[in-house]
């Protein structure tokens, strides 16, 4: 991981939590995976107490788990968390490409093609990695096309929760060919410029995607739980 410098010795813990939300959420700790304060101070430089009381209020948040006698895990997220994170994409994503099909150009429209093309090179190869990579930026030319910086800001603050819902949704190949599917259906209502389909199939794409997300968490979940037992 990164070396990490903290300069504001009063906000110590605060920039320490902010580290560890954003590993969890990057996946870089797995879901179940002990939080070691020791390690963790030694890494970042500094003492375990402001270690201590990060992890603490990550805890609050509900992203980390303090077993008394065994120690602090990595809860990462928990299904009313996916269902949170798809109650604000669905509201904003079909707002934004109905905005978008307005204001797209025909080369946003085809770098989206592109993209497309892409996923659908990568899916034939079963790489969720390079699709969920792609699945990013495809969805970006969408936000970036709205031509709103509010909204822009609004769908690219919560990227990482995002992320971490894609990596997810992707924990089983076999979703692959779905996710291609739905993508392109958005592809080509935004091509054809029809406020109402695009609005449709990206909802149905969102709504299928947390279904998805779903089932992955809960394999993940017992993959971790045979792991630690």
């Amino acid at each position: 991981m990164a070396e990490v410098t903290f300069l504001n010795a009063f906000s110590l813990t605060v920039e320490i939590a902010n580290t560890i939300r954003d590993r969890i959420l990057k996946g870089e700790y797995g879901i179940g995976e002990r939080i070691k304060e020791n390690q963790i101070a030694e890494e970042l430089r500094v003492s375990r107490t402001p270690v201590r009381e990060a992890i603490k209020q990550l805890e609050a948040e509900g992203l980390i788990e303090s077993i008394p006698n065994r120690g602090s895990f990595c809860l990462g997220f928990t299904n009313q968390d996916i269902n949170d994170v798809y109650a604000v994409r669905t509201a904003v994503e079909v707002l934004a490409v109905k905005w978008t099909v307005n204001k797209i150009t025909d080369e946003e429209i085809k770098s989206l093609q592109d993209e497309y093309e892409l996923m659908e090179f990568y899916t034939k190869k079963k790489d969720g990695k390079r699709v969920m990579e792609i699945n990013k930026r495809f969805h970006e030319i969408i936000y970036d096309a709205s031509r709103s910086r509010f909204l822009i800001q609004i769908l690219k603050s919560y990227q990482e929760y995002v992320h971490q819902t894609r990596k997810v949704t992707v924990y089983c190949n076999d979703n692959l060919d779905a996710i291609l599917g739905e993508h392109y259906e958005i592809y080509l209502a935004i091509k054809e410029r029809n406020e109402n389909k695009a609005a449709d199939k990206i909802l149905v794409h969102l709504l299928n995607s947390q279904a998805r997300a779903e089932v992955g968490m809960k394999k993940i979940r017992n993959c971790e739980e045979q792991s630690i037992n």
